[in-house]
């Protein structure tokens, strides 16, 4: 029994380590490899989503330096990449052409970036997009119409965005089912009684007991 329970923390401890492989058995060519040390050197990551799951995570936001356009160019040349975090770096719009062709992208973060509603016309080819997130960004109701055709997106964030109820409402006719983290949602607003209608309202309790007492 002993035996066998180290024989189990031992394939588990593999296990992980294999998640972390080598750029040699994720299968990158060369010029692959050079792009993963370059994004490593930059304070990123660049991982298999899972030990049976050789696609990409690449992570960018924890980087201790100024993520840019360029290291956009740098992404688009790896396979299989289907996480990307953004969020807080220094790219534009016009670096978001870099991901049009990664078709594979499922996860993008965009939050607290610079980017508007012209970066938001080069994910129109993403079709695996199931999760985008544009919190703290400057896209509008514009930009949101670029994302009709996305059909697999299920979760989006438009929190601190100049998005309006309306425009995510014409988004999510075209999704089912699709959620909307940070939609402002439109309340009915009460309105004051006139002028008119307030002046013959019943005198407050106090004032009829004092009109009796001067009888």
């Amino acid at each position: 029994m002993r035996i066998r329970h180290i024989a189990c923390c031992l394939a588990i401890v593999f296990g992980w380590m294999s998640i972390g492989m080598s750029d040699d058995e994720a299968g990158l060519t060369a010029e692959q490899q050079q792009t993963v040390e370059a994004l490593k050197a930059l304070g990123g990551n660049v991982m298999p989503i899972a030990q049976n799951d050789d696609r990409l995570d690449v992570t960018l936001h924890l980087s201790d330096q100024d993520v840019t356009d360029e290291h956009l160019a740098l992404v688009a040349q790896l396979p299989k990449v289907a996480w990307l975090n953004l969020a807080g770096t220094k790219i534009t719009d016009a670096g978001l052409q870099h991901l049009a062709e990664m078709t594979m992208l499922e996860k993008l973060h965009l939050e607290k970036t610079g980017i508007t509603d012209a970066g938001l016309e080069h994910l129109k080819k993403l079709k695996s997009l199931v999760y985008l997130n544009l919190y703290s960004t400057k896209v509008t109701d514009a930009g949101l119409q670029h994302l009709h055709g996305l059909k697999n997106l299920k979760r989006l964030y438009v929190w601190q965005t100049e998005c309006t109820p309306e425009g995510i409402t014409a988004l999510r006719v075209k999704f089912s089912p699709l959620e909307v983290v940070g939609a402002l949602e439109l309340k009915p607003v009460e309105e004051e009684p006139p002028a008119e209608e307030a002046a013959t309202e019943d005198p407050p309790a106090e004032e009829e007991e004092k009109t009796d007492n001067d009888n």
